[in-house]
């Protein structure tokens, strides 16, 4: 079995993957690097296991020349880059880490709160140019000021914390009802957010529904003198309008780890009409690189693909249904994979039975595009019930796992 590991993975998840017994000879090969869509079909060659970060692109165009694929693992927390309903109607589930860096993004933003409400990138790059600038102007403590944090899921709710612990007000809206944690005081509207806050912090998704959700509207809303922070995703946000209302001093400061369109690799350029800004943050998306994250996200995904590959478990995807039936003893395991239409787990009983095999254990899954089912039965597979069940009317994948 081939296993490619792209975007330079944590070893502590190829290790996993070299552990794993996966009941036939491994071969892992690694890149540091993401792959263009043309790269990725011929390195896709043979490969069982894709393991990716943020920026190899998993278009549809890959997945049909990817036949001997069968996940996806993508070690980070968002799956945009991945055509996830594609993957799914070939049989494909993808997983993530939705939690393991949720921290180490967390901190960050609390460090860039901090060093933006005191002015420090400006004082800093002062200093080494060997000027010595000592001044109180313009810098203010984080103790009292109001944090705004649009999308209230695992990292925003953590900022909430950290940031009460500092003395913050935190205001929160989400599109999705969330409780408040400790005295965050949740709000009707982002706009509403947007209003009072003395520094506002995205944490929105990928969804492409939120592309340019802070416009120069938004901006307008905001306090004079206010504070942006975006680790999300580079779309939420037009950079056109942040330039603006930077160089408006609307907006007196802003910090971004996450661009729309960002280098492939450490060895690229970067090019923004932000370089050089005294009051703008910049940084190459590495708001969850951090080793403990790293090695988190690593353990984590590996542990998905191979529960996945050895056991069918799908309960981690992100485009499957989700399914975890534990292993029964002396027993058969097969998967079934198909579209979602009626009729089909009747037709695979009625072929178990005119096959004379009884079935132990039976879950069936489902989601508006597929049906998932996992299978304990009690006899050796033999060659015709396998072709019986691939030959059932919109069947997908058929995998035998023992």
């Amino acid at each position: 079995m081939k296993i490619l590991l792209l975007e330079n993975i944590h070893e502590s998840g190829v290790k996993i993957l070299k552990n794993a017994n996966f009941g036939e000879q491994v071969e892992i090969e690694t890149r540091k690097q993401g792959l263009d869509e043309d790269d990725l079909i011929k390195a896709l060659d043979g490969v069982s296991l894709l393991g990716i970060r943020s920026r190899t692109q998993v278009t549809e165009r890959v997945l049909d020349h990817a036949k001997h694929l069968q996940a996806i693992g993508a070690y980070c927390i968002g799956t945009n880059q991945i055509d996830l309903d594609a993957a799914a109607l070939r049989g494909i589930p993808a997983f993530n880490a939705p939690y393991s860096n949720t921290r180490s993004v967390a901190e960050m933003v609390i460090g860039e709160i901090i060093f933006l409400m005191r002015g420090l990138y400006g004082k800093i790059s002062s200093l080494h140019a060997g000027e010595w600038v000592k001044s109180a102007v313009g810098a203010r403590e984080v103790r009292g000021k109001s944090l705004g944090i649009i999308g209230f899921g695992n990292i925003g709710s953590q900022v909430s914390v950290l940031a009460e612990g500092l003395g913050m007000r935190v205001y929160y809206y989400d599109s999705v009802d969330k409780l408040s944690i400790g005295n965050a005081v949740k709000m009707s509207s982002m706009e509403d957010v947007l209003r009072v806050a003395d520094v506002v912090t995205i944490h929105v998704d990928g969804n492409p529904d939120n592309t340019n959700i802070i416009d120069d509207a938004q901006f307008q809303i905001m306090k004079d003198g206010a504070h942006f922070i975006n680790l999300s995703r580079g779309h939420v946000v037009n950079l056109d309008a942040l330039h603006k209302h930077l160089l408006s001093g609307k907006i007196a400061g802003a910090a971004m780890d996450v661009f729309p369109v960002e280098p492939a690799g450490n060895e690229k350029t970067f090019s923004s009409p932000f370089l050089g800004m005294p009051n703008v943050l910049l940084t190459p998306h590495i708001g969850g690189s951090t080793e403990e994250a790293q090695y988190n996200i690593g353990e984590f995904v590996s542990g998905k693909l191979v529960e996945y590959m050895n056991a069918g478990s799908t309960f981690a995807s992100v485009n499957f249904p989700r399914i975890q039936l534990p292993s029964v003893k002396n027993t058969h395991r097969l998967l079934h994979i198909h579209k979602n239409v009626p009729g089909v787990l009747s037709q695979l009983n009625t072929i178990f039975a005119q096959n004379s095999v009884n079935v132990l254990s039976q879950y069936l899954g489902t989601d508006p595009q597929i049906g998932y089912v996992i299978a304990d039965v009690d006899k050796e597979y033999n060659e015709s019930l396998l072709q019986d069940l691939e030959k059932v009317s919109n069947t997908i994948r058929v995998r035998i796992l023992y």
